[in-house]
């Protein structure tokens, strides 16, 4: 049975969850499983493997996808606690870290504003617009990335040319930079010789063995495998060498390359003749008989550390580095056993395979099905291929598929010879020696039982300053009967020999190069700094990769990367378009925020609606509601039961039938609150005669109104329509209302709200879900005025007792106040920023600055969060009000720190988790709002702008504090919890603004 589990927002390295995926299938009772990240190419994998079930479908590339195919559900909950000690251990291990880390690429660039490096090790159908940011930023590129497209690798290529940048990569596995060890790689020595390596593997096995004999790299700089290839000519491979040349600590210049293009590969060969310092090069693939002019060319890659050892120590080059091989074996296989080799380093492979077939003439290498040689029983295979990493870690870390190869190729009668590579260096495995040793002893004694020879030969690639160890690594292997060889050439050779072979190396020679030099280019600025400084690297992607560079002295910030728009393809097109007008919208958006900053709200009166609502004060029964426009028969049971209860409130109807038959036959208007510059609570019902507060935003008399709180419970807001509500409103409208007006207007210029709502974020309020602090204010405010009036004593006692007592009456006042700051900030229409959240039940709705009146709506969500006793989340209607306007302003759930006291009952768990919400919604908004600041979050000021790139970009939405209503009219309040906006609004709303600045939205859909 397959079960299925979503993690949503919960982004891991990949690494990790195939090391995760290994230890769920070791659980009793599971068939298989599959834990990873939802993206369309894990995805694929999914469906390949038989575990793509319906729930994966759905999911994002964001979401964690645990997919377990098992005897029974009993055996899940085992899982899951498996699940979650794992997750558990690696949120210790990164708390013991000290790295500074970030979210977005600006936050990184503030923590590190000299960084120069970005360090890539994140999936491949995400990274090429992800380096392409970085190179715009003017960063060099590393790559550990792969499966990134040709087209891609030129483009990118090209555009770190021309900005005097190096693209290091796609697919570079290691890398030393100033004598800094990056991504999967050895720990060398410093020295005088500076590489240029088309590989990973070929570059840790040259610089392994150069350390080993003495000698020191300052540099090797890693072009991906193909860099050499025709269409990309060598652009990383020539920009590097030209650097090298003008690097005064590099004495002598490496090359390693893969089979290069042959025209690619002269043209490599005349730029290093160009070169004042001796080059060596080893093309892999090619048996040179000559070195030519300034360039010594190898055979291996042992020889090509020997001849680069001898240049940098100033003494002459050998015409052979050959050395005779002893085995102490002198047991020669028959001629029908055959050598098989099991490699996790794809030049290694290579190396293999074409010193193997140029022994027995088999013809040269293939690149087949992770095969290097696959030819009359001999065969090499390259593990690391992408058809044997889909869904499982690399096989440096991970040694399940090797040892599935050992007991594979042992098996077979005609296995004479199982060649190995242990690869140590960060990354890696730490211990793969010891991983491998059981099922080599395993098959070789069974060979023994059977009367067949077998014998295992292995190089290790390692240096002793590796956090492996690498004299262990050796002597254990050798304990288990491995012929271990100093070298991977060697390895090859005492294979060879225990087949009766010799391979032997010829002299060279050194021919003139008599073609004509050309001078070489001039080196950009920012490649010399690269290499005359210690790196200062942003990490984007594994976090493993930051303790090689800060042990051995370099800088790094942690980007904790996460897809771009989920991985949503068509909004990456539609940010990277609107990107080129970057400066003229963070211009409109910081005079949106200006705006909002600069808001003085006042409360200035409280009035029947109708007297400031032209739209209620007509023949024509009219009914003000939340969140966008909205029929009766598409409104959910609280909104319908509003309009009841107003109906009934109005008079226009003497019972729940009437109103009904009222509100059915089409004789009553529904407007949006926010149509007429006003906002309303839950279901938002505002009628002719109902008060409504009246806040002037005296920064351009922009007004705002809303009705007045009632309380909680059995309140028309939640859909209740009882005679106690009626009666409640009747009340608010004959004295509560009156009462207030009265008061205010004796105030010498109203009641200043910005006062009010600074001092009580410092108390403890959000001003959705709590405004405890700020009532009480409020009511210390306006008691004394009230005091004063002259009216009757029993009102007076009433209204005063009705505002110590509802705790959440500021709500409203605050809601008045966000539709002032919106919609003066509104006016500009002009930038990105949200001027309005808001809900009828059925759709969500958001406005921006830059696209006035316009709604973009989605199917609205149901909160989660605590119900009353009695009550359930079957019973919650779908989220509704717009009370959200004070999310849309900061406060609310976006200040969801400021209110510790409120975390729990809105589902937000404590104050570490309110904390993180904070700090989660700051990344989708432009600013802080200095005008309120948050004591419990170090003063900082609420957010403030949410902006709607950032939202897409992210993939974070704003979560809003809200109460829940019964899904049925007339039942009430029954919970509150926390929602979130659906991410469709903010996608329909950057396609919106898209096209209005020009932008063809829909040839960037078919592409």
């Amino acid at each position: 049975m397959l079960f299925t589990v979503i993690r949503q927002n919960n982004y891991q390295d990949s690494i990790n969850l195939m090391l995760l995926t290994n230890a769920i299938n070791e659980v009793e009772g599971v068939t298989k499983s599959q834990i990873m990240m939802g993206t369309d190419a894990n995805k694929d994998i999914l469906l390949n493997v038989g575990l793509l079930s319906d729930e994966a479908k759905s999911a994002s590339p964001n979401d964690m996808v645990i997919v377990v195919d098992a005897e029974s559900e009993k055996i899940m909950d085992g899982v899951l606690s498996k699940i979650e000690s794992f997750l558990a251990d690696l949120s210790v291990n990164e708390a013991k870290d000290q790295t500074k880390e970030a979210n977005s690429w600006d936050e990184a660039l503030s923590l590190m504003p000299d960084a120069n490096v970005a360090l890539f090790s994140i999936p491949g159908e995400y990274g090429a617009p992800e380096m392409e940011t970085a190179l715009e930023k003017g960063l060099h590129v590393f790559s550990f990335t792969d499966n990134v497209s040709l087209e891609d690798e030129i483009r990118l290529k090209k555009l770190a040319h021309e900005k005097g940048l190096l693209m290091m990569g796609p697919d570079c596995g290691t890398g030393i930079i100033s004598s800094i060890p990056i991504a999967f790689t050895n720990v060398v020595k410093p020295g005088n010789i500076g590489i240029v390596g088309a590989s990973g593997t070929g570059i840790q096995e040259v610089t392994a063995i150069i350390d080993r004999l003495g000698g020191g790299c300052v540099h090797a700089i890693g072009t991906g495998g193909r860099d050499l290839n025709e269409k990309v000519g060598a652009i990383t491979v020539k920009d590097a060498i030209v650097a090298l040349e003008s690097h005064d600590a590099t004495d002598v210049i490496v090359v390693i390359s893969k089979p290069p293009a042959k025209a690619v590969r002269d043209e490599v060969v005349d730029l290093l003749q160009s070169c004042q310092k001796p080059v060596v090069a080893i093309f892999l693939g090619e048996k040179p008989q000559a070195h030519e002019g300034n360039v010594y060319l190898a055979h291996t890659l042992e020889e090509t550390a020997k001849i680069a050892l001898d240049l940098a120590a100033g003494n002459p080059v050998k015409a052979n580095y050959d050395e005779a091989i002893s085995l102490e074996t002198t047991e020669v296989l028959e001629p029908q056993k055959t050598v098989k080799g099991l490699y996790s380093g794809g030049t290694l492979a290579a190396e293999a395979g074409m010193l193997i077939s140029e022994a027995l003439e088999l013809g040269g290498l293939i690149k087949k099905e992770g095969y290097i040689l696959n030819t009359k029983g001999y065969e090499v295979l390259d593990l690391g291929d992408d058809m044997y990493t889909q869904g499982r870690p690399h096989p440096m870390i991970d040694p399940e598929v090797r040892i599935q190869k050992i007991r594979e190729y042992a098996a077979e009668e005609e296995t004479g010879i199982i060649l190995l590579d242990i690869v140590l260096g960060y990354g890696c495995h730490p211990d793969m020696a010891g991983a491998l040793i059981p099922v080599i002893e395993e098959v070789t004694q069974e060979a023994k039982i059977n009367q067949r020879p077998l014998h295992f030969v292995a190089s290790v690639v390692g240096t002793l300053q590796d956090p492996q160890d690498y004299n262990k690594a050796v002597e254990s292997l050798k304990g288990a009967g491995v012929i271990v060889a100093d070298s991977n050439a060697q390895a090859v050779k005492m294979a060879l020999q225990l087949k009766g072979i010799h391979l032997t190396e010829e002299d060279k020679i050194i021919l003139p190069y008599d073609k004509v030099l050309s001078p070489l280019p001039q080196v950009d600025l920012k490649v010399l700094d690269l290499l005359h400084t210690k790196p200062r690297i942003i990490n984007v992607g594994l976090k493993s990769f930051n303790e090689s560079i800060q042990k051995y002295g370099g800088e790094s910030v942690q980007f904790n990367w996460r897809p771009l728009a989920g991985g949503n393809k068509k909004m990456i097109k539609l940010l990277k378009a609107i990107e080129k007008h970057e400066a003229s919208i963070d211009a409109a958006n910081e005079e949106v925020i200006g705006r909002l900053k600069a808001a003085q709200p006042f409360l200035i009166d409280v009035v029947p609606a109708k007297s400031v609502i032209p739209e209620l004060n007509t023949d024509h029964k009219t009914l003000l509601h939340a969140g966008p426009p909205i029929t009766f028969e598409e409104m959910t049971g609280p909104m319908r039961g509003s309009c009841i209860g107003a109906s009934l409130f109005e008079g226009w109807a003497s019972n729940e039938t009437e109103a009904l038959e009222l509100l059915a036959s089409g004789d009553v208007r529904f407007i949006p609150c926010h149509h007429v510059h006003a906002v309303g609570p839950m279901g938002g019902i505002t009628s002719a005669n109902m008060p409504v507060v009246v806040v002037e935003n005296r920064l351009d008399q922009t007004r705002a109104y809303c009705t007045l709180n009632e309380g909680i419970g059995k309140v028309l807001r939640f859909g209740a329509y009882s005679e106690e509500v009626v009666n409640r409103l009747i009340w608010m409208k004959d004295v509560l209302g009156p009462t207030l007006s009265r008061a205010v207007k004796l105030t010498e210029e109203g009641i200043n709200l910005n006062v009010i709502i600074a001092k009580a974020i410092t108390m403890g309020d959000e001003f959705h879900q709590r405004n405890i602090a700020a009532s009480l204010n409020f009511l210390k405010e306006v008691a004394p005025y009230i005091v004063q009036l002259e009216m009757n004593e029993q009102d007076k006692r009433d209204v005063i007792k009705f505002l110590a007592d509802t705790d959440q009456f500021f709500l409203n006042i605050m809601m008045a106040t966000g539709k002032s700051m919106a919609d003066s900030a509104r006016q500009l229409q002009k930038g990105t920023v949200v001027t309005a959240l808001t809900r009828n039940g059925k759709n969500f709705g958001v406005r921006i600055s830059g696209m006035g009146d316009e709604w973009f709506t989605a199917p609205v969500n149901t909160p989660k969060g605590l119900y009353f006793t009695g009550f359930s989340e079957e019973d919650g209607n779908p989220d509704i009000g717009d009370s959200a306007i004070t999310e849309t302003v900061g406060v609310g759930g976006m200040a969801m720190i400021a209110a510790p006291g409120v975390t729990r009952f809105v589902g937000a768990g404590g104050f570490a988790d309110a904390l993180a919400i904070s700090n989660e919604m700051s990344q989708i908004c432009v600013s802080h709002n200095s005008n309120f600041s948050i004591p419990t979050w170090d003063f900082k000021g609420t957010c403030l702008g949410i902006d709607i790139r950032k939202v897409i970009a992210t993939g974070i939405t704003p979560i809003i504090n809200t109460g829940i209503a019964h899904k049925k009219p007339g039942l009430g309040q029954v919970g509150a919890g926390t929602v979130r906006a659906p991410l469709a609004c903010f996608e329909k709303a950057l396609e919106a603004y898209a096209k209005s600045l020009g932008i063809d939205v829909d040839s960037l859909n078919s592409n």
